[in-house]
């Protein structure tokens, strides 16, 4: 977190928190949500400023109930997170970077959801991978070491084959487990839209 951002949370600590105004889309773009955009249900602006885009990454954290949020100044700006609270995509050099350009750490465990969303854990960290680096990660899925063609990766999305599948990328290879998109937000433990009534 930013020293000005720490003196400021010192010097006005009662400061009210904001909810609703920032998310976190599914391909890892920062948006406002202004009034409009809240009451008709719209994602908001892209935040195009790199400066503000890098201070919303470094003050960027959780609360003990799982909500998100980006800590400007004294006041909480809690995040709407379209997926999960951080968004992974692929690099040729570093394997799986988080949204805000950081590589992920050792991946633990992967997931794909009934519909192709493909989640990864390390340590803490949930990210989500963005849906345009999601080829190059269903060629690096194998069952016994072979390439997983269409018909039976949708075989064993709809359940109707339970046999292993790995995701082998940047040196590891990972069981992939099964994941329904409705359960991330309970599975993971992180609040998809926070809201006061959790203070």
């Amino acid at each position: 977190m930013d020293p000005i951002v720490q003196q400021a949370m010192a010097k006005w600590p009662n400061v009210p928190h904001c909810y609703g105004w920032l998310a976190l889309d599914a391909r890892g773009t920062w948006r406002m949500r202004d009034e409009a955009a809240q009451a008709r249900h719209l994602p908001g602006d892209p935040i195009r400023n790199a400066a503000l885009r890098g201070f919303i990454d470094r003050n960027y954290t959780h609360d003990g109930a799982g909500r998100w949020y980006f800590q400007n100044g004294p006041q909480r700006v809690y995040v709407n997170l379209d997926l999960t609270p951080y968004i992974a995509h692929t690099d040729p050099a570093l394997g799986f970077v988080l949204h805000h350009g950081e590589a992920l750490p050792l991946v633990d465990s992967a997931w794909l959801s009934e519909d192709g969303l493909l989640i990864l854990q390390a340590g803490e960290c949930v990210a989500a991978l963005d849906d345009r680096d999601l080829a190059q990660c269903l060629a690096a899925l194998r069952r016994d070491g072979a390439p997983v063609d269409d018909e039976d990766l949708l075989a064993w999305l709809d359940g109707r084959d339970n046999r292993p599948l790995t995701l082998e990328y940047g040196g590891q290879r990972l069981p992939l487990q099964h994941i329904a998109r409705a359960e991330l937000a309970r599975h993971f433990g992180f609040v998809a839209e926070p809201g006061p009534d959790a203070e």
